[in-house]
C-alpha cells in the first residue's frame, strides 16, 4: 500500500518552517528603499529604467536571485522588505550606460540616488587625435569604387 502526503500537509509545514529558517538569518530586518534615477546632465527623471537588485556574500559574489523593478514616470521605484546586507544594484535604460555598483542596506529606510550618464563616442585609430604623433602603421581609409 502506497502512503500518500496530501499537497496541503505539505505546503502547511513549509509555511510554517519558513519563517523559523528566516529568523536564524545573522543579518535580521529589512529595509523600505526608494531609488531615484536621474540624467546626470540635466538631473531630469528617467521613465522605464529597469532597477535590478542581487544579494551579495561577504565575498563579493551575487546571488542568483533578485528583484527587478522599473522607475516610474518620475524616475523613482520603492521596495519594502529587502532584508539587510550588500546588495548589488544595477540600472538599465534605453539610451543610457548601464549603471552597476554595490550598495549596503543597513537602516529601516534608505535612499539611493543613481545618474545615468550618455554613452561615450567610441575610440578609433583610424580618426585624426590630436596626440602629436602620426600612426604610420594604421591602413588606408577604405576608397569608393567607381565605374
Amino acid at each position: 500500500m502506497k502512503l500518500r502526503c496530501p499537497a496541503p500537509v505539505v505546503l502547511l509545514a513549509i509555511a510554517i518552517s519558513l519563517p523559523m529558517i528566516a529568523s536564524d538569518k545573522k543579518d535580521e530586518g529589512t529595509a523600505a528603499v526608494s531609488f531615484v534615477v536621474l540624467k546626470e546632465d540635466s538631473g531630469k527623471p528617467i521613465r522605464n529604467a529597469a532597477v535590478i537588485l542581487h544579494p551579495v556574500n561577504q565575498k563579493g559574489k551575487q546571488a542568483k536571485t533578485g528583484f527587478e523593478l522599473k522607475s516610474d514616470n518620475d524616475g523613482q521605484t520603492h521596495f519594502d522588505g529587502i532584508p539587510y546586507g550588500t546588495w548589488r544594484v544595477q540600472v538599465i535604460a534605453p539610451g543610457f550606460q548601464t549603471f552597476g555598483d554595490d550598495y549596503t542596506i543597513n537602516q529601516n529606510e534608505q535612499s539611493i540616488t543613481i545618474r545615468m550618464q550618455r554613452p561615450k563616442d567610441q575610440y578609433s585609430i583610424y580618426d585624426n587625435h590630436d596626440s602629436g604623433g602620426s600612426n604610420n602603421n594604421a591602413p588606408p581609409p577604405p576608397k569608393d569604387k567607381q565605374q
